[in-house]
């Protein structure tokens, strides 16, 4: 009976890359119908190689795959569809400037006299399916002009509209308030009654706690086993993940803060959309405390960020860090300026691919006199820090030399971490520093920026993660439609409910509120 339960089996699995790294290694994995079913590990551990090679996106070396007990070769995305599999990307999929429903039955829109696009037809799609798997949407709004959580909905929709009925979800609730993700699990719980199958990546043990039926747990490429979710801990799925226990919570001590290192008044910046991204934005952050910004995303932090770090420019406003403007400046003055930025996109901003993780990690410093010898580089030099800081910082590497793409996500974070950490900045912009990474480095990372403020640093702290955002900040602001709507001068007794409020819009503190962010 177990067995004709069974919609996939994936048996003896193994993915060995041309350059001999082994990403799964005869792993077995199944999947039964109507259940919710997590695949957990470090970055690196195999999980998404293997999410991949079930949506035809890799191949395997090895193994065989059976859908509803029938053998089969998944060679593509398309061949995937075909037999039921639909996958939501961590990186929503979507056009901004089409509609809901637009993108929704992109690749297969119905058509007037076989040239048109039927769009009152492709609503009606849009609008019997959302009903039908109770995924709430409006499908003439335009995708640039929603919400990150309706945009997972879309996502949905999308693979449901085209046949799937087993759904891979790669961390479905990373950009999502506690309001949202509390929605979205209500629906999924509905997808599930109906009979659908989806497989839960993510990082959060609560939220896996919560959702998940049954849990596989990954490490080194192979399969730790299979678990019923609720007869297994978190500590012991962190234990089974990393390899030894995890510290779930940041422990810091009592900020002592000092002098103002960086001070934002009136930012203000339109997008090409024409959408207010920064409405006067105005704060400071001082030396020895850690500010976070909260906010769903699409809400001014990005840009924000990218103010600060001379990624754009804004429309007016000033932005000062030790007393020197930063509006405009090239990137090494301002780094010059003690400013450090751990990028959102760390493989966009922080990290050459191609290059070693020596290079990546001088790179911001192979011009101090220490690293040059003449017109030469001091190599031993050069090669004496990057062991230092490989070391120090945990990079999990065959060597110095090894090229940063062939790291996992988590190490690839720490090269970039153990860069602009490591500078001994006087303020740090950390924009998402732990996103979709594995809870052993998530808590090394978080530990080394507390260590940095409590050092006297400056630590502006941009996240998405609730949690993350409540336990590293001191303090704490609230962002929502380009505006600073809350300020919390102690993140002590703060919960992840009151601050979904104001995420939402929900609730909005007064001015004289909001203006104490604005230490003079």
């Amino acid at each position: 009976m177990e067995q004709e339960n069974l919609v996939v089996q994936m048996k003896g699995i193994s993915k060995v890359y041309p350059n001999g790294i082994a990403a799964n290694r005869d792993v077995n994995f199944t999947l039964r119908r109507g259940e919710i079913h997590a695949i957990m590990g470090e970055n690196g551990a195999g999980k998404s190689t293997l999410m991949k090679i079930l949506f035809g996106l890799e191949q395997p070396t090895s193994g065989e795959i059976l859908v509803n007990g029938e053998p089969v070769v998944i060679n593509s995305p398309n061949k995937a569809i075909s037999l039921g599999i639909g996958m939501v990307h961590q990186h929503f999929m979507l056009v901004p400037s089409l509609t809901v429903a637009e993108n929704i039955v992109l690749g297969m829109a119905p058509t007037k006299s076989r040239v048109f696009v039927d769009y009152k037809k492709a609503v009606e799609i849009a609008e019997e399916n959302a009903t039908r798997f109770n995924l709430r949407i409006d499908p003439n709004a335009k995708v640039v002009d929603i919400p990150v959580g309706m945009k997972q909905k879309v996502e949905i929709l999308k693979a449901l509209v085209r046949g799937a009925k087993i759904l891979i979800l790669d961390e479905p609730t990373a950009v999502l308030t506690t309001q949202e993700t509390s929605e979205l699990f209500k629906e999924l719980i509905s997808l599930k009654e109906q009979g659908f199958t989806i497989v839960f990546i993510s990082h959060k043990l609560k939220e896996i706690k919560q959702i998940t039926d049954r849990l596989t747990i990954m490490r080194n490429g192979k399969s730790m086993g299979v678990y019923e979710t609720a007869s297994i801990s978190e500590e012991e799925i962190s234990r089974l993940m990393v390899g030894r226990d995890v510290v779930l919570e940041v422990i810091k001590d009592k900020a002592q803060p000092s002098e103002t290192v960086l001070k934002v008044r009136d930012l203000e910046y339109t997008d090409r959309w024409n959408k207010k991204m920064l409405d006067k934005v105005s704060f400071s952050v001082r030396k020895g405390e850690i500010l976070g910004i909260a906010g769903v995303e699409g809400n001014g932090q990005r840009e924000l960020v990218e103010m600060l770090f001379n990624l754009n420019v804004p429309d007016a406003g000033t932005v000062y860090a030790n007393g020197k403007s930063l509006i405009g400046m090239p990137q090494n003055i301002i780094r010059d300026q003690g400013v450090s930025l751990v990028p959102e996109d760390r493989m966009t901003y922080g990290i050459a691919d191609i290059a070693s993780i020596e290079e990546n990690v001088i790179s911001d410093r192979f011009g101090e006199k220490r690293f040059n010898r003449g017109p030469l580089f001091n190599m031993r030099e050069i090669h004496q820090e990057s062991e230092t800081l490989i070391v120090d910082y945990r990079i999990l590497a065959k060597s110095r030399k090894q090229q940063v793409k062939m790291l996992s996500g988590g190490n690839i974070q720490k090269v970039v971490v153990a860069r602009e950490l490591s500078s001994q900045p006087t303020l740090l912009i950390a924009d998402q520093p732990t996103r979709g990474i594995d809870v052993g480095a998530t808590e090394f990372i978080r530990n080394q920026i507390v260590e940095l403020s409590r050092n006297g640093s400056g630590v502006l702290l941009v996240s998405a993660d609730l949690n993350e955002v409540i336990e590293l900040s001191d303090s704490l602001i609230v962002m929502y439609g380009g505006k600073i709507v809350a300020y919390f001068e102690d993140t002590d007794q703060l919960d992840d409910i009151t601050m979904g409020e104001y995420m939402l819009g929900l609730k909005h503190q007064t001015e004289e509120e909001i203006a104490k962010v604005c230490y003079e």
